[in-house]
């Protein structure tokens, strides 16, 4: 029987993000008692904003928990933006002095990350692949595993508790192209060891079968490549270094030069040279002379798969780029997938490329394999849970259908215990049953230009609302007296004329309800300020309504002369 000591130190999980989106890893492990709890955290991701968060590039898990708290390290899987994208803006806030580690690769482009947000990199500790670090009661040694990114490390967490094995993101790749494959012995070894929970990615938990290699993309786009006639552009994800480099490959072998278009494919491109992951006297035709070589003997390789607006292939298509044209009869490639919730973006992209006689290949289109997951389907997770063999799954890294899906799944493998968390969820993994035993504060937080702000800032739903309803200024002056000297005066933006009428025809019936709303008041009630902006604002609503059919934010300016 485990004596006092051994109850009141428990071993925690709690997700701050990760469990309900796919994107904005967040992750903390917790040893300790409740009120001396030390801690480890995994990645610091964000996601990206949408059509719902207008003027929001990036969001990311609000951590406001784990302020003040006892952070011994930060530990990053691998250098996705949805697992390291925060670090800059993230560990100020954190108000901790805790060294962050990272293999080569990702810790080159974290360091740039911070510098660009003026965080001091000296706190960035760059680890070996397979090296060990010793942080307060936590020994975590990084294993290698396969994904769609150089150096995608699991975390093998010790502690007086057991072992945790957090996946971060993974495949089965026996032919990854760049870097080792998955550390099966190692994987096997813990096993043996005995695990005690493994947190791990569920992102494609609903596909049979396997993801698929890097190796037969490669032989699918050097077929593909090899049949183009005139000019071709190659979008895939910039981090994937082992797509981009079959592709310089499959540029090559048909006789084309590359010309990298687009910064994140520079800046992945430079990191990747500056570790060793490719050689640094890889060369690329500069955007200014790529015009110079004849269509048929150039290659683009382009950002932008995903349709953003600012991105290299969408300001290509739209004509704007000062570079780089496409023309009739070439062709784009996308070797990637799309993304759910940029179906928008990325088919307006693909639409305007055909729009000028540009061909465009996707993955479906083809028999070849242009594109394979970086996730584990359902036989790859099976394998995973046959060599660690854990006592507990705790599903991460997935919507709530993903989450729930991988726990019933665990539980078929023989599992003996699934628990199934949301962002927030802090879960006792020892002693005793897994269990959920508290619920945490676990919001947002949005990048709005150079500030953090909650999910529910002012600002951001009064962009909403301008982007459903418009926005109504209606300005008043009176006297002392309360007698109309000049208005109101309607202005509006975001409301449309309809019916052939003119601007300010439109706006007459505001006019209208605003000067019956003012005369109808009396004397007194015309003497406070707030009350008449009330009166004025509720007639333009309700005119509003009627004439147009939207509820537009009304702003009322009463002045006195």
């Amino acid at each position: 029987m485990a004596d006092s000591e051994d109850i009141a130190n428990e071993l925690v999980f709690l997700p701050i993000g990760g469990c309900e989106e796919i994107g904005m890893n967040l992750n903390a492990y917790g040893y300790g008692p409740a009120h001396d709890r030390k801690w480890i955290l995994a990645d610091l991701g964000v996601t990206f904003g949408s059509l719902d968060t207008p003027g929001i590039d990036l969001i990311c898990s609000d951590p406001s928990f784990l302020v003040g708290e006892k952070i011994e390290a930060i530990f990053l899987t691998h250098a996705h933006e949805d697992h390291i994208g925060a670090v800059g803006l993230l560990y100020p806030r954190l108000q901790t002095n805790a060294p962050i580690y990272a293999t080569p690769f990702t810790a080159e482009l974290v360091r740039t990350k911070m510098e660009e947000r003026g965080v001091d990199t000296s706190v960035l500790k760059p680890v070996a692949l397979g090296g060990t670090v010793k942080a307060g009661p936590f020994e975590v040694t990084y294993v290698t595993l396969t994904h769609s990114i150089p150096e995608p490390n699991a975390l093998a967490i010790r502690t007086p508790a057991g072992i945790i094995l957090h996946t971060g993101d993974w495949k089965i790749d026996p032919s990854p192209q760049i870097g080792s494959k998955t550390d099966i012995k190692a994987l096997m070894a813990l096993g043996d060891e005995g695990v005690l929970a493994m947190v791990c990615d569920s992102t494609n938990v609903f596909e049979e079968g396997e993801s698929g290699s890097e190796e037969s993309v490669r032989e699918g786009l050097v077929q593909l490549i090899a049949s183009q006639r005139q000019a071709v552009a190659v979008t895939t994800f910039a981090s994937n270094v082992a797509r981009v480099k079959s592709v310089i490959e499959a540029a090559e072998l048909a006789g084309r030069a590359v010309c990298l278009v687009g910064r994140s494919m520079h800046r992945i491109m430079d990191a990747a040279k500056a570790v060793g992951i490719l050689p640094p006297t890889l060369e690329f035709v500069d955007e200014a002379d790529a015009s110079q070589i004849p269509a048929e003997h150039i290659l683009y390789l382009c950002t932008g798969s995903q349709g953003e607006p600012r991105a290299a292939l969408t300001r290509i298509a739209r004509g704007d780029h000062r570079n780089i044209s496409l023309h009739q009869g070439d062709t784009v490639i996308f070797s990637s997938r799309l993304i759910p919730g940029n179906e928008t973006g990325i088919f307006q992209l693909q639409n305007s490329l055909a729009d000028q006689g540009v061909r465009v290949i996707t993955p479906r289109m083809v028999p070849e394999k242009i594109h394979v997951s970086g996730h584990p389907c359902r036989d790859e997770l099976k394998r995973m849970y046959q060599w660690v063999r854990p006592r507990i799954a705790v599903p991460v890294h997935g919507e709530r259908r993903h989450i729930m899906e991988h726990a019933t799944y665990a539980k078929s493998l023989q599992v003996p215990q699934a628990v199934a968390p949301r962002n927030g969820s802090l879960v006792r993994l020892a002693p005793g049953e897994a269990e959920i035993v508290d619920l945490v504060p676990a919001g947002r937080l949005y990048l709005d230009g150079n500030k953090l702000v909650p999910e529910g800032a002012q600002g951001i739903d009064e962009r909403r609302k301008l982007s459903w309803g418009g926005i109504v200024f209606a300005s008043l002056t009176l006297d002392d007296d309360g007698d109309v000297l000049d208005g109101p005066v309607i202005v509006t933006k975001g409301l449309s004329e309809g019916d052939g009428r003119l601007a300010d025809e439109s706006v007459e019936p505001l006019e209208i309800a605003a000067e019956d709303a003012i005369n109808k008041l009396k004397r007194r009630d015309r003497m406070d300020d707030d009350n008449v902006e009330r009166v004025i604002g509720r007639a333009i609503r309700k005119a509003c309504l009627a004439a147009f059919g939207h509820r537009p934010i009304i702003e009322v300016i009463v002045l006195r002369s």
